[in-house]
């Protein structure tokens, strides 16, 4: 049978160590065991890839042929390595890869017997600015004792593009929030931040004095120490896969990516609906005053279905109606238009609210017709360029449909003509002029009465979404 110290030395066999017989395991003239001494050397060592914009990576310790994690791509995190205390070179280069490989970067990481070091590859590969280039940031996991009903979380920021920032856990105070400035770069403290277990939590990010954006967490498990990294680009999309998130390690690896709260752009489009306010059923008021062809600030909720009451503004309490918003998901951007006529008995379809979410790609120019005209027949929408060359935005689209997200190659500013046709005629009821610029991604909606007298009358509304908070044009008939 083999010695305890001779598993020692196959378990970890980069730990010093040494065995005088398969038989017997050999004791130190202090009376302690070649296998407690080993193991009281070991420490540990994982690698978490956190940054956004590096390939798929293998993780090589200087000096080892073979490397100790392969294929590593971002929110993944390594299993541990064991190995001696001391100081080691860690070298990161592209997957797949030999030892013979260019290294992309080399980190000098010391490693504490009895601990484990994270070390998180952060930073932007792409950078030269050394404010947010690519780096590994050596984690030292001292955790404090949880107390009970707690559970213990390190936060770290590691965003390449984000500025300083500040936490408020409950997202109900950004001003007093619990961690009022974290450098890019920097975390929380190694005896982590005790919060309650076993619930979700709501924490906002701040940023000079003013928030930012929101998380919903998963539950926290009671005791374990989590780091919770925030990476990914602020400036992208926050459905984007490099899109600003949180990204949860716990003590066995990766636990999730968490995206931002989804965030909801009301826009009022009913043509006979008086000026509105809209609250949370049996809740609080969420936007005070919205008159047609005006959109809110933008309303961030954490994931969920909402149920909304829609009141007139200047009016008494009692509800018009009550209208719902569908699965909103953590990530995601919508345009709810709350459309239709509110006094429907004269024809065209009722007061409802639809949900359109954002598809738009970050850099290019693209619109997203939308048929918000209640009595208006199934339409054809189309713009037209000033050579005359045609783009089908939506074909026969019924209200309250939306026609695919159109691509625009454009050099610069241009004129188009978007025409609204019934479906399948070559001649429009409507015609309106607007100008489209490089890079604008915008919903362009039919909206208001086709039959005079019956409210608003029909133009274009543009919800422009390149820029947050987002904003809305009308465009008259020519």
């Amino acid at each position: 049978m083999r010695s305890y110290a001779r598993l020692a030395c196959l378990m970890f066999p980069l730990v010093a160590c040494s065995v005088e017989s398969a038989n017997r395991e050999p004791v130190a003239a202090d009376g302690t065991s070649a296998l407690s001494e080993a193991l009281s050397s070991v420490a540990r060592l994982r690698v978490v890839h956190a940054s956004p914009d590096a390939p798929a990576v293998d993780v090589y310790v200087r000096g080892q042929s073979l490397p100790v994690a392969s294929g590593l791509a971002f929110t993944d995190t390594t299993g541990d390595l064991r190995l001696k205390a001391g100081s080691y070179t860690v070298d990161v280069r592209a997957t797949p890869s030999t030892d013979a490989d260019a290294v992309v970067f080399s980190a000098e990481l010391t490693l504490e017997a009895g601990v484990r070091t994270t070390g998180i590859a952060s930073g932007s590969l792409a950078s030269t600015d050394a404010a947010s280039g690519f780096r590994i940031l050596p984690v030292v996991e001292r955790f404090a004792a949880a107390s009970a009903g707690n559970g213990l979380v390190r936060i770290i920021h590691a965003s390449p593009d984000a500025p300083s920032v500040s936490l408020d856990v409950g997202d109900d105070d950004i001003a007093n929030p619990e961690v009022p400035n974290l450098d890019r770069f920097s975390d929380t403290g190694e005896a982590g931040i005790a919060l309650p277990a076993g619930v979700a939590l709501q924490v906002a990010i701040g940023a000079g004095g003013a928030r930012q954006t929101a998380f919903t967490t998963p539950e926290l498990p009671t005791g374990a120490g989590l780091l919770v990294i925030a990476t990914g680009f602020l400036s992208h999309l926050p459905r984007e896969r490099d899109g600003f998130g949180l990204l949860a390690v716990g003590p066995r690896g990766t636990l999730g990516f968490i995206k931002q709260n989804p965030t909801v752009y009301a826009l009022h489009a009913s043509p006979d609906a008086p000026a509105v306010r809209l609250g949370l059923a049996s809740g609080p008021v969420v936007v005070n005053r919205l008159a047609f062809g005006e959109l809110s600030a933008p309303l961030q909720v954490p994931p969920s279905a909402y149920e909304l009451d829609v009141f007139v503004a200047d009016g008494a309490d009692a509800a018009l109606t009550r209208v719902s918003t569908g699965p909103l998901v953590a990530g995601e951007r919508y345009l709810a238009v709350a459309g239709g006529f509110l006094n429907a008995a004269a024809g065209g379809a009722g007061f409802g609210l639809s949900l359109y979410a954002d598809r738009f790609t970050r850099g290019e120019t693209e619109i997203q017709a939308i048929h918000a005209s209640p009595d208006a027949p199934a339409v054809d929408v189309s713009a037209v360029d000033a050579a005359g060359a045609s783009i089908s935005l939506a074909t026969d689209a019924s209200f309250p449909l939306a026609g695919p997200v159109a691509s625009i190659s454009l050099a610069g500013e241009a004129l188009f003509v978007v025409n609204v046709a019934p479906a399948g005629s070559p001649t429009p009821v409507a015609s309106f002029s607007t100008l489209a610029t490089p890079s604008e991604r915008s919903f362009v909606l039919v909206a208001g009465a086709l039959t005079a007298g019956r409210g608003a009358p029909l133009q274009l509304l543009s919800v422009q979404t390149e820029a947050t908070p987002w904003h809305v044009g009308s465009i008259a008939a020519d």
